[in-house]
């Protein structure tokens, strides 16, 4: 079996496969050696994979390399996928990640990985395999976020499931402008992406990502465990 952790910017993803099958999953706030040691205890584990986009709580391969085989996913990881990327060593992790199992699930065509998180990432891959960039931008929180912070008045808001396009009171106002705002750049990016690209398969992945079920005109795939099966696929490979 294989040990997944991905350490992301606000929570740790911890999963356990049997081959491409997910057998358990747990997230965490702050992931500890304990943890680690219930899961080698409750599972035979023979490898693991760390991602680390956030703060490392302690030096997990460390801990682990004399208990199993482990990587820690970095730029010189080979991976089942091309990477054509400029600057491979700022390659976030998690979206490597992402475009290896956005591809994994749809082998032999086009795929556009989104990640709705903390930052929303848009990552694609050809259907011959090479990954070949993607973009960056605020995710919905930090879009909230700014608007309270700098400007004078505006109140921090939190997502809210009703957003009017015109909004007829301030709070209103303010979760159409960020949560109608997200939606049409997306609808945007996937619009340009098609004048370039005659067909390929959108998989949204991501705290945020259900938000966006019934709301995008375009046929996407919702699957809240991308980056894991991704990191699953890149082990196996590494196997």
């Amino acid at each position: 079996m294989n040990l997944i952790v991905d350490i992301g910017n606000t929570q740790t993803k911890v999963a356990v496969f049997k081959g491409t099958t997910l057998e358990h999953y747990a997230r965490t706030n702050q992931l500890t050696q304990s943890d680690l040691d219930s899961l080698l205890n409750s599972f035979t584990i023979k490898r693991a994979i760390v991602s680390c986009v956030g703060k490392m709580p302690f030096n997990i391969s460390e801990y682990l390399h004399p208990k199993i085989n482990i990587i820690e996913l970095n730029s010189g990881t080979p991976i089942p996928i091309a990477n054509s990327y400029e600057s491979k060593s700022t390659l976030g992790a998690d979206r490597l990640a992402a475009a290896v199992g956005a591809y994994s699930l749809f082998p032999g065509q086009n795929v556009l990985a989104i990640g709705c998180g903390t930052a929303i990432t848009y990552d694609f891959v050809t259907q011959k395999a090479e990954y070949i960039g993607g973009a960056i931008s605020p995710g919905m929180s930090i879009r909230f976020r700014a608007l309270n912070s700098y400007t004078a008045n505006l109140p921090l808001i939190e997502f809210d499931e009703n957003f009017p396009i015109l909004g007829q009171t301030t709070h209103q106002s303010v979760v159409s402008g960020v949560q109608n705002g997200v939606v049409f750049e997306i609808e945007g990016f996937i619009s340009a992406l098609q004048n370039k690209f005659s067909d390929f398969e959108v998989i949204l992945t991501g705290g945020d990502a259900n938000f966006f079920v019934g709301k995008l005109k375009s046929s996407i795939f919702v699957n809240p465990n991308l980056v894991l099966i991704g990191l699953n696929s890149i082990l196996n490979y590494n196997e």
